[in-house]
């Protein structure tokens, strides 16, 4: 079967400016937001997805598939996992710009189904910018770095005030994040 695929990305971009304290590659880069359904560990359903900075704009982020991230039996729900290309991706904005970022649009192929037990290795990479605009996309390797791919997502994400957050979110768990970050020197831009 043959498919069009669109040119990615659909607009004419520029290389997307890394923030000077970006992390290093090979830095472990801890949950956001300990009650993120992506990265939390305080949630015990989450996905707890764990991320290390990579090379050349990327990072890299892995999640073993549980019995409760289950759509049909025994396999992850399409959901789910379109879940963790979002969290990853996302991690791939924020930790490499430090600016606050949303999702604008996800798209996801799922090439293979994604067992239960089976751990999915994502890497992002940051592929361009217009404007607010950040380009990210990624492959999702099934079982090992170098598995084979299950899925691929592509997606944009816009750059946002900080008050997107606090006039729109909880503003206690928004002051208990910003408090907590004060003492997370890597977090502060």
């Amino acid at each position: 079967m043959s498919r069009n695929v669109p040119d990615w990305p659909p607009v004419d971009v520029e290389p997307v400016p890394v923030h000077p304290k970006a992390p290093s590659a090979g830095t472990k880069l801890g949950p956001h937001y300990s009650e993120c359904f992506g990265c939390g560990d305080e949630v015990p359903t989450g996905l707890r997805l764990q991320s290390t900075m990579g090379d050349e704009h990327t990072v890299h982020s892995q999640f073993t598939v549980t019995a409760a991230h289950q759509g049909a039996p025994g396999l992850a729900h399409g959901g789910l996992l379109a879940a963790a290309f979002d969290e990853a991706l996302g991690a791939t904005v924020g930790y490499q710009l430090r600016k606050p970022a949303v999702t604008g649009r996800l798209e996801t192929d799922f090439l293979r189904p994604v067992p239960v037990g089976s751990t999915l290795f994502i890497v992002g990479k940051l592929d361009g910018m217009a404007g607010r605009k950040v380009y990210v996309s990624a492959n999702g390797h099934l079982d090992a770095e170098d598995g084979p791919i299950a899925l691929r997502a592509r997606a944009l994400f816009v750059i946002v005030a900080v008050e997107h957050f606090t006039t729109h979110g909880d503003k206690d768990a928004i002051a208990k994040l910003s408090e907590s970050s004060q003492r997370r020197p890597d977090l502060n831009p």
